[in-house]
């Protein structure tokens, strides 16, 4: 093997090593997004499950039962989307 040839294999290969790496780091990025989307979509079904809550519970006066029942209504949701969110990016 001449000198031109290992020049231009060591070319080829430093090449394939930098296209790796940059995407790798834009899988690690889309990662970060995807996990602060599922934990987003968690803690907003949470938030808007318990003011429906207090909201109903204000208007019916039957303080604290409906704040606690679509508290864990909001919960369980949270935990469907994040299920589902997850599924999706497993395909």
């Amino acid at each position: 093997m001449d000198e031109d040839q290992f020049k231009t294999r060591l070319k080829i290969a430093k090449n394939k090593v930098d296209k790796d790496k940059s995407s790798e780091e834009k899988n690690k990025g889309s990662n970060m997004g995807s996990a602060f989307k599922m934990s987003t979509e968690l803690v907003s079904a949470v938030v808007v499950g318990t003011i429906i809550g207090f909201i109903l519970d204000n208007w019916f006066g039957t303080k604290p039962w409906l704040i606690l029942i679509f508290f864990f209504i909001g919960v369980v949701a949270g935990i469907l989307n994040v299920i589902r969110s997850a599924k999706k990016m497993q395909k």
